[in-house]
């Protein structure tokens, strides 16, 4: 069970009022990687660990290990493309979820 009861806390997303606000700390308790169409994946040959992908990814999912890009958290990952988007050397690309890379 999680840690948060939310319907209990809030009642159910429909009786949640309008810019509700949740507690601080519960995205962990929520993996979010089902909803992607797209994946993003690294070709290491390219990467010079910049980070600026762990910068920008709004959902925390790049790994980084002793300053270097490792690859994704996909439990967390929704797809959004914005670390491809912000990679200087192009080492990330999006491919379809299923059926891709």
């Amino acid at each position: 069970m999680s840690k948060y009861d939310f319907n209990k806390l809030l009642g159910t997303w429909k009786e949640m009022p309008f810019a509700g606000i949740l507690p601080a700390g519960t995205a962990v308790e929520y993996k979010t990687g089902t909803w992607r169409t797209f994946k993003p994946i690294v070709d290491k040959n390219k990467c010079t660990n910049c980070l600026l992908c762990w910068v920008y990814c709004p959902d925390g999912s790049i790994i980084v290990e002793n300053g270097e890009m490792k690859g994704f958290n996909y439990e967390y990952c929704k797809g959004c493309g914005i670390c491809a988007n912000e990679c200087p050397v192009k080492a990330i690309k999006m491919v379809p979820e299923h059926g891709g890379e």
